[in-house]
């Protein structure tokens, strides 16, 4: 007696398919699973086995074999458990054999059927191969909602999906979700920051064109308090990046219940003792990690100098290609990692290095040592470096009601409109991914703003990236203005937030 029931699996979050070959046959007893199965698959059998006998159905006396094919690619998980199951109940005829449709779900010694992680990713590869059904565990139904193209059955316990199987009930599938209903939560405002006009203003041009942004300030004055609110005016995202972005959490196993999708732009602040697995991912086959987390949302890196030195030289593949790739021995994956980079550090270990009325005790010798943890060309990949000076009494006292995201980010949606209708159809999401060879092409030059980035190309020794994001965050100031062409007054702004590295660092070296 032989069954074959149709799964599916995934590599990072790319799916593929997956056959559970059921074998059951007149020999000494014994249960086998076959196909390069991980510990998690392995087990499968003693699930499966309490699963069907707690429910009322019987388990074979004989030999039992499941091939799970390929049979040269690693199966990880336990969502081979619900196929499997029903693979043993076709081959004694309890049940026909599906066709068609495909199952995935973990099982409970009790027969209830348990979420698993990547439904979604897997799902979406399920309609592109043309499945007409699916069967999922119940607690996934939410994000099963934002496919479209075949019917997803929720199945909450092995019974009911035995007597619908059987056609002696129904089962109601997942409606489909607009993507209008998947509201985020509420973000944290602009309106709470007192002051901090310069800190604001280069936030806002980092959500514009998508720039990477490096605070330098003293303790408590307030950097971590605007990277937490980036979110909160950067453009609301497109239904293809809410997938993209939900089919990563989803992998990973980080979806919230009842989420269908991710609407909010994520934001991933990971502490500075993060190892380099932890940033990039990791495991035999790596599962996503903090570069990935932050697709399409908000890399935060605090203290940046405190983590380790391989940890930041990470970023540089991600930051230039917005992808990042690991090889493993069993696997070579690509992640999308494209994410705005926002860092904030002290300007010396002590933290007081040029307040205004605090005296800084580093060493010179200690202060360059701290600053060096910093490379250069991961320096050269943030556009925007920005002071964040300390506010005075009068300020944060003051009932002056400060600008809302919301007026913030209606001027940053403007600027990306702009941009949408600039690069239509040539793929490129934002200014700061214009590729060099079309900088002539997309940030054409005033007379005068071309005068003056002559002479400080070789006055400030701009290297060829440097010369690229000054040129970038200049079409996004540019932008914001609803200019055409780049002027002096948006170059200049644009060369301001590319000097403050000479103040600190330049002047060790």
């Amino acid at each position: 007696m032989l069954a074959t029931i149709r799964s599916l699996g995934l590599t990072g979050i790319e799916p593929f398919a997956v056959t559970a070959e059921v074998g059951v046959s007149q020999a000494m007893p014994g249960f086998d699973i076959v196909g390069l199965p991980d510990a998690a698959v392995r087990e499968s059998r003693d699930r499966v086995r309490s699963a069907l006998l707690h429910s009322g159905y019987p388990f074979p006396d004989g030999r039992i074999v499941v091939n799970l094919a390929p049979a040269g690619v690693r199966k990880v998980g336990s969502l081979y458990d619900l196929p499997i199951l029903i693979g043993l109940l076709s081959a004694q005829g309890i049940l026909p054999e599906p066709q068609n449709a495909i199952f995935l779900g973990e099982l409970s010694l009790s027969g209830e059927v348990r979420s698993v992680d990547g439904v979604l990713p897997m799902l979406l590869g399920a309609a592109g191969l043309g499945i007409s059904s699916a069967f999922i565990p119940a607690g996934n139904a939410a994000e099963a909602s934002a496919v479209q193209g075949m019917t997803v059955y929720p199945v909450a316990g092995i019974g009911e999906l035995v007597c619908f199987l059987r056609k002696e009930t129904t089962l109601l599938p997942v409606s489909d979700c607009a993507f209008e209903e998947a509201a985020g939560p509420p973000l944290a405002d602009f309106s709470d920051v007192k002051g901090q006009q310069v800190a604001k203003r280069a936030l806002e041009i980092a959500a514009a064109g998508g720039h990477n942004v490096l605070m330098i300030g003293a303790p408590g004055t307030g950097k971590s308090m605007l990277a937490k609110r980036l979110p909160s005016i950067l453009p609301e995202m497109h239904p293809e990046e809410a997938v993209e972005t939900t089919k990563i959490y989803s992998a990973a196993g980080l979806l919230p219940p009842g989420v269908p999708l991710i609407r909010n732009r994520p934001f991933r602040a990971p502490h500075h003792t993060v190892s380099t697995a932890g940033m990039c991912g990791g495991g035999s086959i790596p599962r996503p990690g903090e570069l990935s987390l932050a697709h399409n949302g908000v890399l935060f890196l605090d203290e940046l100098p405190e983590f380790q030195r391989p940890v930041l030289e990470a970023l540089r593949q991600p930051l230039e290609d917005g992808t990042l790739t690991l090889s493993r021995a069993q696997a070579r994956l690509s992640y999308p990692s494209r994410f705005t980079l926002v860092a904030a550090m002290n300007p010396c270990p002590c933290g007081y290095f040029g307040h205004p009325t605090r005296s800084c005790t580093c060493p010179e010798a200690r202060i360059e040592r701290y600053l060096d943890r910093v490379s250069g060309p991961l320096l050269d990949r943030i556009d925007l470096h920005v002071e964040v000076l300390p506010v005075g009494y009068d300020l944060l006292s003051s009932r002056r009601q400060e600008e809302t995201s919301a007026e913030i980010r209606a001027r940053v949606t403007n600027a990306r409109g702009i941009q949408d209708r600039r690069f239509g159809g040539l793929g490129i999401p934002c200014n700061a991914e214009i590729p060099p060879p079309m900088l002539p092409r997309f940030c054409p030059l005033s007379p005068d703003a071309d005068a003056l980035l002559r002479k400080l190309f070789d006055r400030l020794s701009l290297s060829g990236r440097a010369y690229d994001r000054i040129l970038k965050v200049s079409r996004t100031i540019a932008d914001l203005d609803s200019s055409g062409q780049i002027e002096l007054e948006h170059l200049n702004e644009a060369v301001q937030y590319r000097s403050l590295d000479r103040k600190y660092w330049n002047r060790h070296r």
